[in-house]
């Protein structure tokens, strides 16, 4: 019988993902039941098994809506019917107050808690469900923010223990793979909330691109995260070792510095903050453009004030980033 071309299309990159392991290797897969994660699942237990990996499916309840300690039971069943040889349901608490938003502070929770799982099972993958669908919806949102290259590029397909098989493939595909595999997906209600950017974004926003400019949006905007992503990394490298030959006692030389590409002095700059303790979430481009001027506009500047908290300023001709 020949495979249905969207189950081909789920298990091909998952099969690529497991390729590297060893018999016996523990795989993780974070099921939320929707069809993108419960198509990976099905995907991760048929290429899993074959390859003789031990196939672990994890859920994260966020315990965010009425139901979801249910929803989390049915998925586990929905888990252990495709077969996996073990099931674990974690239940987090996501803080709303944290300032993130409710969508940012759970994801941050869910990883928190997939981490540890990973950590207790000995689990060399832990395989998550975002497909290229959501790779353009990640993108649009970049664009629109005006946050450069580095949040142009998207999601990472594979980061730490974490790895992402289905970033090349569409939702439909997966949504089709679980109707012919007679699984049953959850449609999460918060996926259809116009309170949320990313729905308006995944129900209104491309619907219209794809309308007015034609098909092959969402395959477009995920080319172009790929393509900025190789670009990234090779700039992040150049200006890695850009700033060890900056470094001199007690700072960064300023003049060598300013002789250096805004692009890569930019960079530069940001992992001088970032080395310092400066927190990610909170460095922004300002914040970098305003140091860059202690570099290439040296008035006699007292100093910048950057998140940690902590300071740039320029000393002797060297460039110091340092607490208050």
């Amino acid at each position: 019988m020949t495979l249905h071309p969207s189950v081909a299309a789920v298990r091909v990159p998952v099969r690529g993902t497991l390729s590297g392991l060893a018999p016996g290797d523990v795989v993780a897969v974070a099921c939320s039941g929707g069809a993108d994660s419960l198509a990976l699942a099905a995907a991760a237990v048929f290429e899993g098994h074959k390859l003789g990996l031990r196939v672990v499916g994890v859920t994260v309840d966020h315990g965010l809506q009425p139901g979801s300690a249910e929803q989390a039971d049915r998925v586990v069943a929905q888990l252990s019917s495709l077969g996996v040889d073990e099931t674990l349901t974690a239940r987090v608490a996501v803080d709303v107050a944290s300032g993130l938003g409710p969508e940012a502070a759970a994801r941050e929770a869910r990883y928190a808690v997939l981490e540890q799982v990973a950590a207790h099972l000995g689990a060399r993958r832990v395989l998550l469900g975002h497909t290229l669908d959501d790779q353009a919806e990640t993108v649009l949102l970049g664009l629109t923010r005006g946050s450069g290259g580095r949040s142009l590029q998207g999601m990472r397909p594979a980061f730490d223990v974490f790895a992402r098989p289905l970033l090349g493939v569409r939702r439909v595909d997966t949504l089709t793979a679980c109707r012919v595999e007679g699984l049953e997906p959850w449609d999460d209600p918060h996926n259809h909330d116009p309170g949320y950017t990313r729905v308006r974004v995944r129900e209104r926003v491309l619907p219209v691109l794809e309308d007015e400019l034609g098909p092959g949006i969402a395959e477009a905007l995920a080319r172009t995260a790929a393509q900025l992503r190789d670009d990234t990394a090779l700039l992040d490298e150049l200006a890695a070792d850009a700033l060890a030959e900056a470094r001199r006692d007690g700072g960064l030389d300023a003049a060598w510095l300013a002789a250096v590409p805004p692009a890569l002095r930019h960079r530069v700059l940001r992992l001088a903050a970032l080395a310092a303790g400066a927190p990610p979430s909170e460095l922004t481009r300002e914040h970098v453009l305003a140091v860059d001027g202690l570099v290439v506009d040296w008035r006699g500047q007292k100093w910048i004030d950057l998140p940690g908290p902590l300071r740039a300023l320029r000393r002797d001709g060297l460039l110091v980033v340092e607490a208050p």
